[in-house]
């Protein structure tokens, strides 16, 4: 995949995520998203949680 398919960075250390390449799919209330992971795992996570990735 290209980095623009995964534009965000996991920033927490939950899950064993921490720093993993990330997709946001939808976004919620309560400041929740979510996410999609490069290896195909999805997850409801805080939007504190994911930091735009610069490479």
């Amino acid at each position: 995949m290209t980095d623009e398919a995964f534009p965000y960075v996991y920033r927490w250390h939950r899950m064993g995520r921490k720093g993993q390449r990330c997709a946001v799919l939808a976004r919620g209330t309560m400041n929740s998203c979510l996410v999609k992971f490069e290896d195909g795992f999805t997850a409801v996570t805080s939007r504190n949680a994911i930091m735009r990735f610069r490479g």
